[in-house]
């Protein structure tokens, strides 16, 4: 078998190590939202979304090590990672513990993303290459969840806590919406200088 037909068989697989991590947090986003809005049982909910976190970084590095990486795995990581985005501060806004106008302002910026996927696909492309600043946004929004909901608590500590859930919550924002307009800079870059594709492959 030559190397390509085994690469191919790669990139083909469905049932992975990392794709079924994968579907295991697609689940605990059901998890979470029980726990939150209908239990109202914080801890657990704060332990949801960091097994989810971690979860999230393990699949990514056993696809490597186990060299399990698929087609499916390219798509549904990120898919789950914008449905968490979606989810959690939807979730968070429901139950009063962060203002609407940060939610807002996370849809917002995903929505408008979304919007944008057409001008790179009529380019030939399917995405951008993240970057760092928007893996540390996402990181940091990720990490201010999880921290807000400890810090409801009444124990000793709990303030600190909630105070450093605020300030990742911030610098997250900041940094999320500083990614997109990196972003916007280089979709304005794939306009200018690649031609767009017509339906049978060719150039306009």
């Amino acid at each position: 078998m030559s190397a390509g037909a085994g690469s191919h068989r790669v990139q083909d697989r469905v049932l992975t190590v990392p794709n079924v991590i994968s579907l295991a947090r697609l689940g605990l986003i059901v998890v979470f939202g029980y726990l939150l809005l209908v239990a109202q049982a914080d801890g657990l909910a704060a332990a949801t979304l960091i097994i989810s976190g971690i979860s999230d970084w393990a699949d990514g590095k056993l696809a490597r090590v186990l060299d399990q990486s698929s087609a499916l795995g390219a798509l549904l990581d990120p898919a789950i990672d914008r449905l968490y985005m979606a989810a959690v501060p939807i979730a968070f806004g429901l139950r009063g513990l962060v203002p609407w106008w940060i939610i807002g302002t996370l849809l917002a910026r995903d929505l408008l993303l979304a919007a944008v996927l057409p001008v790179l696909r009529s380019r030939g492309l399917t995405a951008l290459p993240v970057t760092y600043i928007g893996k540390a946004g996402t990181f940091a929004l990720m990490s201010a969840f999880p921290l807000i909901l400890l810090g409801q608590w009444d124990a000793v500590g709990s303030r600190a806590v909630l105070s450093v859930g605020w300030a990742f919550l911030l610098w997250g924002l900041g940094m999320y919406l500083w990614a997109f307009v990196l972003y916007l800079i280089q979709v304005r870059l794939v306009v200018r200088t690649l031609p767009k594709i017509t339906s049978r492959g060719a150039d306009v």
